[in-house]
């Protein structure tokens, strides 16, 4: 289509033509107003983006503890299992996936003796629970008390993918006092798992989903104030948050050393004498699966705002439940996008049949063109109101060939988003490829997609050369024959999944064409 518009025998030639005639800057239209498009929804973005809710932090420096001593306990669950350490979770299994396609060892998060959930409260005026202080364990209750007489006990449920932590504090003492209750999440960054999805500080603060990568966070700590909310970190398909249902909170992001924090400070509760209350606090270990956070959401709320669909969120969320129906009938995601594709390509079809017939109409256009360039050489005006004339009646325009290729944009951009936050696509197979969610490491869907690319071309615009070589749409058409070779060079480092959707729509277009092609010749 491309080529057939910049071809000197083309419609959209003459008309290009007609605008230098008139004193117009020719080419780069298209072009100059995308980038336009593209520079006012960033500068959008900059001036309605998070700007409000934000606080300095103090000083959060983390005071290492020696907890070696502090027995570990293991929990387990059907989703997930993790050690208990006092205050402290760590060791999250997730136990329906596996780390890679080539092993059996599954997920792990908070891993190592630098990365935990912590959760407790900060006694005002007597002692709480500190990382280093040694439970007693009867059945499923830890249980401390204090010097002051003050019994705390802890419960931890796990349902799924959300741990419950209920901290029950009986004051069986004579005076009143306070606990104010944290959670805190430790942990190292992985920037390799990004892969062009947002990753880092995630906070939820005044039902708004606010979003400090990990580079934002480490050149300046961020903090919030909120009624109620959760702090964590997101990776490209996991994410650990915590939650204290507890008004009035202080969120705080930070790095310190090679570690990252996030913790929750809520205002502190006052246990009156001989009275007890309950401290709830939620932690979310598992995959960023809408279907799943929409579950944890009934506990943690908001939490299912946290998936990053992109700008084309609309066409991102359909396209992925739609590879995940398919997939379910055909047990196979590879299967599932070229079924997909399909569907897309057939839904497209009027106005690609459409466009196709415009374009041969204009070439049909080519003599009575010519003419009225050569009749009106030396009358500018006049000859763009007799071209106009000419479009008015044959119905068509130089760009109504683009309209397809302007709709695939947001598609693949939907697609590529959907492809790359997709849980259940990691680690999918396909033929010689283990992952469709990661590049093809043999760069052979991209060379079919680059060949593929060029047979549409070629099919689309013929094999019509312009003599001109000083010629700007000769040039431009010179040009464009390179943007096969480009475009496998660009999606070489593309997931497999996108790349095989884009070889296939090629392959239905050439398809598409000849069928059209065939059908206006008889």
């Amino acid at each position: 289509m491309v080529r057939y518009l910049d071809n000197n025998n083309s419609g959209f030639a003459a008309w290009n033509a007609n605008r230098n005639a008139t004193g117009k800057k020719q080419g780069g239209g298209f072009l100059r107003w995308f980038l336009i498009f593209i520079a006012v929804w960033w500068a959008i973005g900059i001036i309605f983006g998070k700007n409000t809710n934000v606080i300095m932090p103090e000083d959060n420096t983390v005071v290492e503890i020696d907890v070696s001593k502090v027995p570990v306990e293991k929990i387990d669950a059907q989703k997930i299992t993790a050690d208990v350490q006092g205050l402290r979770i760590s060791n999250i299994d997730l136990l329906d996936f596996r780390a890679n396609a080539n092993t059996d060892d599954t997920v792990k998060l908070l891993s190592g003796g630098d990365s935990y959930a912590e959760i407790g409260v900060v006694g005002v005026g007597t002692t709480a629970p500190a990382p280093n202080t040694i439970w007693k364990k009867n059945g499923d209750v830890y249980t401390w008390r204090n010097a002051d007489g003050v019994e705390f006990n802890r419960i931890i449920v796990v349902n799924d993918y959300v741990i419950t932590v209920n901290d029950e504090i009986k004051n069986n003492t004579k005076k009143d006092f306070s606990f104010a209750p944290y959670a805190k999440i430790i942990r190292s960054n992985d920037k390799t798992s990004s892969a062009g999805v947002y990753t880092g500080l995630v906070v939820y603060a005044n039902n708004d989903i606010e979003h400090d990568d990990w580079r934002k966070v480490a050149r300046k700590p961020q903090a919030y104030t909120t009624t109620n909310g959760f702090a964590g970190f997101v990776d490209q398909y996991w994410e650990t948050v915590a939650d204290i249902e507890s008004p009035d909170q202080t969120i705080r992001g930070q790095k310190y050393g090679d570690l990252y924090q996030s913790d929750i400070n809520a205002r502190a509760v006052n246990v009156a004498a001989n009275s007890n209350t309950n401290v709830v606090t939620y932690l979310y270990a598992g995959p960023r699966d809408s279907n799943t956070l929409k579950v944890a959401a009934q506990k943690i709320h908001g939490i299912d705002k946290t998936v990053d669909y992109g700008w084309f969120w609309f066409l991102a969320m359909p396209m992925l439940w739609l590879i995940n129906t398919i997939n379910a009938i055909v047990m196979n995601y590879g299967v599932a996008i070229i079924i997909m594709t399909i569907l897309l390509r057939l839904l497209m079809w009027p106005l690609t049949r459409k466009s196709f017939t415009s374009m041969a109409t204009m070439q049909k256009m080519q003599p009575e063109m010519q003419r009225i360039q050569k009749l009106y050489a030396n009358d500018k005006q006049r000859m763009q109101i007799e071209m106009m004339k000419l479009y008015q009646t044959h119905k068509t325009s130089p760009m109504s060939g683009c309209l397809p290729m302007l709709i695939q944009i947001p598609i693949f951009f939907a697609l590529y988003k959907a492809l790359v936050i997709s849980v259940q696509m990691r680690n999918a197979e396909f033929l010689w490829i283990s992952d469709l969610a990661v590049m093809d490491p043999y760069f052979i869907l991209p060379i079919l997609m680059g060949v593929s690319m060029w047979l549409q071309q070629r099919l689309q615009s013929g094999a019509t050369k312009s003599a001109d070589k000083n010629d700007i749409t000769a040039q431009t058409q010179r040009a464009m024959r390179w943007m096969p070779i480009i475009f496998t060079v660009m999606f070489a480092w593309m997931p497999a999944g996108l790349v095989l959707y884009w070889t296939v729509s090629n392959l239905f277009g050439i398809l598409q064409m000849y069928i059209i092609k065939r059908n206006m010749d008889k």
